[in-house]
């Protein structure tokens, strides 16, 4: 079918992967103070993370407009939209919106939201091209996706939890707390878009161990499923998680990439967000 994708940039796709994906992203902001940064395909990573490390005050964030999402709906073919979770964004809402004014002018559109962000949002765009693929219509592939996401597992560690503490969504006392005992934590999705705890952990080979355990536990058939691995600036972590998680799980494919600037922001320098 002819379709395509238009995804918030908390999805990390970029570059080839992008492409076959058949991707628009339509870019949130972050912003220090009195400096914003646009998350574009151009934005350089590596700048962005440093200076929020340098930064010491909240970080804020911000979601496309309903009209930015209204632009990139507009063109041939079905457009589905991939927002982050509802529950943590204001992204979704925002798509919601910009899919009436479009659907106003004669687009097509569907949005999704991914109850999850990050390396779910790519994992998602890669079913859509499967299904499409396989030949499945338009409404074939809405139910196809629902069920999808509703059997997706999201999970991520923090190196830091900084910015989470900044931003309110850890109390500070409890997260202070945490980074002096130097506990890594194990977050993920409940399923409805909501982090909540699984693992505490001391220590990268324990880190890996658990990470590993829960992707083994879930009872998925890995050689119909793909697995999405996303890590700011952290390479050999997210390296090892993978090489733990093949030895039992031979997932059909495995992505790895880097974090743009919105993941990076929660994600801070070191984070792993694994989805499948």
């Amino acid at each position: 079918m002819d379709y395509r994708i238009v995804a918030d940039s908390s999805c990390d796709a970029m570059g080839e992967l992008k492409q076959q994906l058949r991707i628009t992203k339509v870019p949130l902001s972050m912003s220090f103070g009195d400096t914003t940064y646009v998350d574009s395909d151009d934005m350089d990573i590596d700048a962005y993370v440093q200076a929020m490390i340098l930064y010491e005050g909240k970080t804020t964030t911000a979601c496309p407009s309903p009209g930015d999402y209204k632009n990139a709906f507009m063109g041939e073919g079905t457009a589905f939209g991939i927002t982050l979770s509802g529950n943590l964004s204001g992204s979704y809402a925002s798509a919601m919106e910009g899919k009436a004014l479009a659907e106003q002018e004669g687009a097509d559109v569907h949005v999704f939201d991914s109850k999850s962000a990050s390396a779910g949002q790519t994992l998602i765009a890669i079913k859509i091209k499967e299904l499409a693929e396989a030949g499945l219509d338009k409404l074939g592939i809405i139910e196809k996706i629902n069920q999808y996401i509703k059997e997706m597992k999201t999970y991520f560690v923090l190196d830091s939890l900084e910015n989470f503490i900044r931003n309110g969504r850890v109390p500070r006392l409890k997260g202070k707390l945490v980074s002096a005992l130097n506990i890594k934590q194990i977050l993920g999705s409940d399923g409805d878009g909501n982090i909540v705890l699984y693992h505490n952990c001391r220590g990268i080979n324990q880190i890996v161990e658990k990470m590993a355990s829960l992707v083994i536990k879930s009872g998925k058939n890995f050689a119909e499923n793909n697995l999405v691995i996303t890590h700011c600036r952290n390479l050999p972590l997210a390296s090892a998680i993978r090489d733990a998680i093949v030895k039992s799980c031979p997932f059909k494919q495995i992505y790895m990439m880097q974090t743009r600037g919105l993941s990076s922001t929660y994600a801070y320098e070191k984070g792993v967000i694994l989805s499948f």
